[in-house]
């Protein structure tokens, strides 16, 4: 990983992939990473990597921190987001990841993940336990201004019952929202203390799963969501 010149984003350098299908299997084998570019202005291009460099930029910037991806032959280094990671599901190793290029001057969708801090004293006490009742908020805002994540501090969650909504954890997570727009309704719940029962066993609750695919095989290209509805459906294709 390196940083380019001009910005402060990480830089990655990958080449144009031949290979597809179930026989990427060998590329994970010397220890390239199989990947594609996608997006609305850019053609579908199959590409690969080091594997180690793009898992250690990817842990640093997740889904929503922008990276220069410089394409083998290609002089000009093109601005992405890293999009549909894909992991093993019996050793949970990252088998493939897709690049979706962006235009840094047009808005577009995200999913950030909404993260848990602090305790509740009503948990710590042994009264009630934790409900997080979403894991991840979409908002849009141009590429450069998406956030890594909404910190939800539930340390003032004292009695059963008592709530954090998204207009609360809005207040204290620094996001300067006039470059980032909720696509959630701010009365939406995040987090809330329910009654303990006998058959809770664990102090936080996941709402929801993410599934994962099968290896071997390259998933669909998806493009992220963009403000206009017609984009999207060009950068799926």
């Amino acid at each position: 990983m390196s940083k380019d010149k001009k910005s402060d984003r990480p830089v990655l350098i990958v080449n144009k992939r031949k290979i597809l299908g179930r026989k990427v299997k060998s590329l994970r084998k010397e220890g390239i990473l199989p990947a594609n570019i996608y997006g609305k202005k850019a053609k579908s291009l199959s590409v690969q990597g080091p594997f180690a460099e793009i898992k250690k930029v990817f842990l640093k910037v997740g889904e929503t921190g922008l990276v220069d991806l410089k394409v083998e032959g290609e002089k000009e280094a093109r601005p992405v987001l890293f999009a549909n990671p894909q992991t093993d599901p019996v050793s949970d190793q990252l088998i493939h990841l897709d690049f979706y290029q962006v235009d840094l001057t047009r808005k577009v969708s995200a999913d950030i993940p909404v993260e848990i801090s602090g305790e509740a004293p009503a948990v710590t006490r042994r009264e009630g336990v934790l409900v997080q009742l979403l894991n991840v908020i979409e908002v849009e805002a141009l590429p450069a201004d998406l956030p890594e994540k909404l910190v939800v501090d539930v340390s003032l969650l004292d009695k059963i019952d008592e709530v954090i909504s998204l207009k609360q954890a809005l207040k204290t997570s620094g996001w300067d929202l006039t470059k980032i727009e909720a696509k959630v309704s701010l009365e939406q719940l995040l987090a809330k203390v329910e009654l303990l029962t006998k058959e809770e066993e664990k102090p936080v609750i996941a709402a929801q799963e993410e599934v994962g695919g099968e290896e071997g095989e390259e998933p669909p290209v998806e493009g992220a969501k963009e403000k206009d509805k017609e984009e999207k459906k060009e950068a799926k294709n």
